[in-house]
């Protein structure tokens, strides 16, 4: 009995803290000095996700060991792994500077936990007071997205990642020094990256490679030099095209809000509605859709309201206050830009809907054949792969690895005599 009610809250306490698959992280956590692994900063992330709601209220926070190393993918049961892991975040520093209320420069220091325990199942945690204020209410701060960080494989990747998503509407991380950007990538006391040939072979390349694969943002890194020595590194950052090839979509409990229906129903794209539900949260979304709801009754949005809402949530329009002379302006036509964000994610939808057929097509082909030949065409397939991250990526997601299916539609288009499906125009 007490095995199947262990079972049960393992369960719940998971679904709830999936429930909300964003984490917003303040850039203190997220730009840490030390070696994180990626087992660590995914744990991270898992712990702050778990105590968010908490972390003014609560001095310390509770979860059971099983659900926190089934967040961060870790399906051992090594414990000590997991007393590693939670050592290396207590050793672990956080720093932040920037100007506080008063517009004086503020500089602050913390361990990434305060302290940890495990008894009997369960991991007890905290933060320490300016650090969960900071964490709670951040003035800079990015969004991780907790299915993407499960895609990821490498540390240096998840790390460079997170430094850089916070930039992905400015377009570019501006320059670090390389040596900022070592600490990032916590290789900052190893000799042999001082080289810059061997950081660009070793961490650079291999880590722009995964994060482009397995992420919803691309990234081109450029560097600057002088007198011939490589001194700065930024990274440029756009919103990856292949963004519908990853699991944002499958979060049930968005899907079945009311505030994603009402944006389908505006013809909004089910990856845009979703997206803005993540980013932005289902109240900020719902005034914004009443908004422009108010407006069309007024006669001021015509034809479709797409764009107007895109316009709406990105500028945050608001009813004008009663008593107001003066109204927040309101375009009467969604601008250029506002068109072509609803248009690309259309187009993004679409092209997931063709993937998603093409891999229908090669799993039929693949019930028709016996285990020796589909055995024969992963190993012929996986012989044509160019390096050990494509590999990993195929042994792990087979034929739905994303970071290859153009390879994986090229290759059966070759043996499937009627062909994969052609992407329409």
């Amino acid at each position: 009995m007490a095995k199947n009610e262990n079972a049960s809250r393992v369960v719940t306490q998971f679904r709830t803290v999936t429930e909300r698959e964003s984490l917003r992280k303040h850039v203190a956590a997220i730009h840490v000095g030390g070696k994180l692994t990626l087992l660590q900063r995914k744990l991270s992330n898992c712990l702050l996700l778990h105590a968010y709601d908490d972390l003014l209220t609560k001095s310390s926070h509770r979860i059971d060991a099983e659900t926190l190393c089934a967040l961060s993918g870790y399906t051992s049961r090594d414990r000590d792994t997991l007393k590693a892991a939670l050592r290396a975040l207590a050793e672990t520093t956080a720093e932040w500077n920037m100007l506080g209320d008063n517009g004086e420069e503020e500089w602050g220091i913390s361990s990434l936990i305060s302290y940890a325990k495990l008894t009997g199942g369960v991991c007890e945690y905290a933060y320490s007071a300016p650090l969960a204020a900071k964490l709670y209410d951040p003035s800079v701060f990015s969004m991780i997205n907790m299915r993407i960080q499960r895609n990821f494989t490498s540390g240096h990747a998840l790390a460079l990642y997170e430094n850089c998503f916070r930039f992905v509407r400015t377009g570019s991380t501006g320059w670090w020094e390389l040596d900022v950007f070592r600490r990032l990538m916590g290789v900052h006391d190893m000799a042999y990256y001082d080289d810059y040939s061997k950081l660009n072979a070793k961490i650079i390349k291999p880590s722009v490679k995964e994060v482009n694969a397995v992420s919803d943002i691309s990234l081109v890194a450029e560097v600057r030099r002088e007198n011939r020595r490589a001194k700065y590194i930024r990274f440029l950052i756009s919103r990856n095209g292949q963004e519908t090839l990853f699991d944002l979509g499958d979060d049930d409990a968005v899907r079945k809000s009311g505030a994603f229906r009402r944006l389908v129903q505006n013809g909004i794209a089910e990856r845009l509605a979703q997206r803005w539900l993540s980013e932005h949260g289902e109240d900020y979304v719902v005034e914004k859709l009443d908004f422009v709801e108010s407006e069309r009754r007024k006669g001021r949005v015509r034809k479709t309201p797409t764009g107007y809402l895109a316009a709406a949530i990105k500028g945050d329009f608001k009813q004008a206050a009663p008593a107001s002379v003066k109204s927040v302006p309101a375009p009467t036509a969604p601008s250029e830009e506002d068109m072509a964000e609803v248009e690309r994610s259309a187009e993004k939808e679409r092209i997931a809907a063709w993937r998603q057929t093409c891999l229908e097509v090669i799993d039929a082909n693949l019930e028709k054949r016996s285990p020796a030949s589909r055995k024969a065409v992963r190993d012929r397939f996986e012989r044509l792969l160019e390096d050990d991250f494509e590999r990993d990526q195929f042994r792990r997601y087979s034929w739905q690895a994303r970071a290859v299916f153009t390879k994986v539609r090229e290759f059966w288009s070759d043996l499937i005599p009627e062909g994969l499906p052609e992407q329409l125009d």
